[in-house]
């Protein structure tokens, strides 16, 4: 989650959703210097969420829905938990 809640990389994960993009496009796309996105794709690479695929000198960026899932899953057992247990109403004593 830590990986996605910085706002550069949550906007790159959107845009690479619709579409795989070059480093190119999503300069274009977020206004965001080439150091800077090449430093938030690393990070998405490294945590799983991005994968590359080179193609000639550019490299494309894909985003891998699995590991979207793989949060979502985790957040939605979660609130399931929160709801089976009642969180919101059991407290423990100071």
């Amino acid at each position: 989650m830590k990986v996605l809640a910085d706002p550069l990389r949550l906007r790159i994960v959107s845009l690479l959703a619709h579409e795989t993009l070059c480093t190119t496009h999503l300069m274009e796309e977020t206004g965001a210097r080439q150091t800077n996105l090449s430093n938030h794709l690393r990070i998405l690479r490294e945590a799983g969420v991005v994968e590359t695929e080179p193609c000639g000198r550019f490299t494309y960026y894909r985003l891998r829905p699995e590991s979207l899932e793989t949060v979502a899953s985790h957040l939605a057992d979660l609130a399931a938990t929160a709801r089976a247990t009642g969180a919101d109403r059991n407290r423990r004593p100071c």
